[in-house]
This record gives C-alpha cells, sequence and structure tokens, in this order.
C-alpha cells in the first residue's frame, strides 16, 4: 500500500483489525477501497476530476458521485481526499452546464460514445439518456462534501447555474408530452436502449407533479415515465438545494423555488404512487403513467425503491417503506432472486437469476437488524468469485458467472457497507 495516502492506509487497516477474525472481508475492503483510487480517478491540472466506471472509458454522472462517496469519510479529515471530490463535483457541474439530458460524458470532445444516436449530441458528449438521477447524484455529492469538510469553495457559478438548469428542466419534464424537446431513438437490437413513439417515450399524463425520466438507473428505458425512487430522490436533492440557497448562497428565490418543487413531487408521489398491494398493504409503484397505469418491481441499480432510506427520502420505520421492502425482498418481486449461493435483487439490465452487489449493499444499508447485515455480509464473502472484487450481476447458484470484472460502483458501495458496520459512515 505504498502508493495509497496514509489515511487511506489507515482506515483499511483500521477495518482489518476490526475484521480480525474475518480475514476476507478485511482483503476484499482493501481491494474494492483502493480500486476507485487507482484505476478511476484522473485528477486534472484545472482542479477538477475526471471518472470513469471502470471497464468503459467515459464519465456518469450517478456512477462518479457512487464511487468517490465513500472518500468522504476520509476527507472529512485529509485535504488531499477534500480536494479530489471537490474536483469531481467541479467537473460534474462543468458538464450539466454542457447539457443537462445527458448521462455520461468524454473526457474532452474527442466525439467517442454513441455519436449515432438520435438526439442532440455533441462531441463531448458519450451517452444522452436522460435519467433523472444523473441530476440528483451530483447534488447529493456537492451537499455531503459540503457536510463533510465544511467548505463552500464548490457552490460557485458553475454550481448555481447547474441546480437552476436542473430545475427548469425537471419543471419541464412535468409537461413532457407538450414542453420537452428532448427525444432519443437508438438503432440497436436491444428494445431497453431506445424510447418509443419516435423517442418520446411511452405515453404520460401531464401535470401530476411528479418529473418525467426516458431511462432508469440502469440506463434502460422506462416502462412508465414516471420513475417513482427517481422522484423520491429528485425530492430530497431539491431540499438540498434549499438549504444550500439559504444558508450558502442567500438567494431566497432558488431556496422558494427548489422547496416548492419539492413538494409538488413529494405530493404526488404519494397521491399516485402508493398503490395496494395484496399480501402487503399499501406499497409504492416502481414506475407510473398518471392514467393508473403503475409497476410493482425494483432495479438493483441506485435509486431504487430499497434505497429510499439510504437517499434520505424516508426513514427505514415508514410504514409504506417497510411494507414496500417486504415486497421487494420476496417472490411477488420480479427482480428478486433465490438460490444456493446468494438471495436478493437483480435488474432486467442483466440476465435472469443474476443477483447485483450494489442491491446486497443497499439492503445491508436500509436493514434495521444485526441479523440481516451479518447475512448480507456472508453473501458478501461467498459471492466475490475469489476475485476480492465486486461485479454488476452474478448467479445465484453460481458467483462464477458475473457480469463486468470491473465495476467501480459496486466496490465503492461494498465498502460503504463495511464501514458502515463498524458505525462510519458518511455525514448528512
Amino acid at each position: 500500500m505504498a502508493n495509497i495516502p496514509a489515511s487511506m492506509e489507515a482506515l483499511i487497516k483500521e477495518v482489518k483489525d476490526h475484521f480480525s477474525d474475518q480475514p476476507k472481508l478485511g482483503n476484499m475492503f482493501e481491494n474494492c477501497f483502493v480500486n476507485t483510487y487507482e484505476t478511476t480517478l484522473k485528477p486534472h491540472d484545472d482542479g477538477k476530476t475526471f471518472v470513469i466506471t471502470g471497464d468503459i472509458p467515459a464519465m456518469w454522472l450517478r456512477d462518479s458521485a457512487a464511487q468517490v462517496r465513500p472518500y468522504l469519510i476520509l476527507a472529512e479529515k485529509d485535504e488531499h481526499f477534500a480536494r479530489l471530490v471537490e474536483g469531481v463535483v467541479r467537473k460534474q457541474f462543468e458538464y450539466i452546464n454542457h447539457d443537462p439530458y445527458a448521462n455520461a460524458f468524454n473526457e474532452e470532445g474527442n466525439g467517442k460514445g454513441h455519436q449515432a444516436d438520435e438526439t442532440d449530441m455533441t462531441d463531448w458528449i458519450w451517452e444522452r439518456k436522460y435519467e433523472i438521477d444523473s441530476l440528483c447524484f451530483p447534488v447529493q455529492l456537492a451537499y455531503l462534501l459540503w457536510k463533510a469538510t465544511d467548505s463552500t469553495a464548490h457552490f460557485d457559478e458553475d454550481f448555481k447555474n447547474g441546480v437552476r438548469k436542473i430545475i427548469d428542466v425537471f419543471r419541464v419534464e412535468q409537461y413532457h408530452e407538450s414542453k420537452s424537446p428532448y427525444r432519443f431513438v437508438r438503432h440497436e437490437d436491444r428494445h431497453n436502449d431506445t424510447l418509443s413513439r419516435d423517442g418520446k417515450g411511452a405515453l404520460v399524463k401531464e401535470g401530476i407533479g411528479m418529473t418525467w425520466s426516458g431511462f432508469r438507473p440502469s440506463d434502460d428505458a422506462c416502462t412508465y415515465g414516471y420513475l417513482v425512487p427517481s422522484n423520491m430522490f429528485a425530492v430530497v436533492i431539491l431540499r438540498y438545494i434549499k438549504e444550500i440557497a439559504e444558508t450558502v448562497l442567500n438567494d431566497e428565490q432558488l431556496a422558494t423555488e427548489a422547496s416548492a418543487l419539492a413538494n409538488e413531487i413529494d405530493g404526488s408521489i404519494q397521491q399516485h404512487a402508493v398503490i395496494p398491494h395484496e399480501g402487503y398493504k399499501s406499497v409504492y409503484a416502481y414506475e407510473v403513467d398518471g392514467f393508473g397505469q403503475f409497476n410493482f418491481m425494483d432495479d438493483a441499480n441506485v435509486p431504487s425503491l430499497l434505497a429510499a432510506p439510504y437517499l434520505g427520502y424516508c426513514s427505514a420505520d415508514d410504514e409504506t417503506y417497510a411494507n414496500t421492502r417486504q415486497f421487494l425482498l420476496s417472490h411477488g418481486n420480479p427482480t428478486y432472486y433465490e438460490g444456493d449461493v446468494a438471495r436478493g435483487i437483480g435488474s432486467p439490465h442483466t440476465p435472469p437469476q443474476y443477483i447485483w452487489h450494489i442491491a446486497l449493499a443497499i439492503q445491508g444499508l436500509t436493514a434495521t437488524s444485526d441479523e440481516e447485515k451479518k447475512e448480507i455480509l456472508e453473501m458478501f464473502k461467498r459471492t466475490d468469485a475469489d476475485t476480492n472484487l465486486m461485479h454488476e450481476g452474478f448467479h445465484v447458484d453460481d458467483p462464477a458467472k458475473f457480469t463486468r470484472p470491473w465495476f467501480s460502483w459496486a466496490n465503492s458501495m461494498f465498502s460503504e457497507f463495511l464501514l458502515s458496520c463498524m458505525g462510519k459512515t458518511v455525514k448528512k
């Protein structure tokens, strides 16, 4: 560990000492926690930090925030990590100001990525799938950096312009059918990679309060355009913007706008997305269209319904969440799988019978019992395929069958969960 910062080395030692009776966990943590730092972060001379996802050489707004989030624990006392995360925030808002509808960007204007897609591409954009969470994660990271370090330097003009664009886009997408300029068509065989109706997506009822999303955080197209967990996340970050506007920016108008939009979306979730389900009382639907159609499921990717307390939308003992969680971790959820080695939530993005390490981490981070947390730890230990790294999805009967051998987001989620088991959590 000679080439990593002393604060990281010290934390790794602390984890290994804490789990001295389970050396496998300590080795997994060391590999996962260091992996993002050594392989995906590219500090630039302008103070910004470019972050690749792992096996794809582009920066996803969502993934990059999740990848560095555990480093906020180090940033509390280590200026090096504080600057590194600040650089990620600055890069994210540079990209949001370039195009708030894009989800992934190139390191420079090199024209790489999905340039053949029918949408408003530029040379800087790798992919232009509009996803609510792509706008939420950078605000969350900026807020958490402030709480971890007390620094407000990153709340600059780029940040202020970016959050105004975010609010504008959320407002426009409350009326997607009549007001939105966005469309997306990809001419490939995989139907989840494109939107129906010549790129507009499935019809939704306008003006119900929630804001539309073209794609899920899996980068798969939404079945119904009001993606509930992403709207939950939007409520949380809009309230972050309100707090930042009041406390740091002294911008009462921005605070008022953010608060009003958060309340509209939240009210709409409670009105349109809480639906009776036989055997579970009322639960949150994953997607709705405003006309009465809904989708009972969850996806391993965050934001998910399972992650609602982790995101800060509700408490883990909230009645509707508790009902929803019970449903999600059952065979009623079409993406829940049980096998010889593991059980948990997968995704339509990966094959049937594959569950995700990210979903296991979220289950652990939202669990209210030590027994469930210990069960999750044991599943992590036996599902890394002896690589000491996390993967995207793996087969519930054979973890040697997995997708994405290099997936930084999953490594960081495991690291955050393991640290939480020691009482070390990101400040909020």
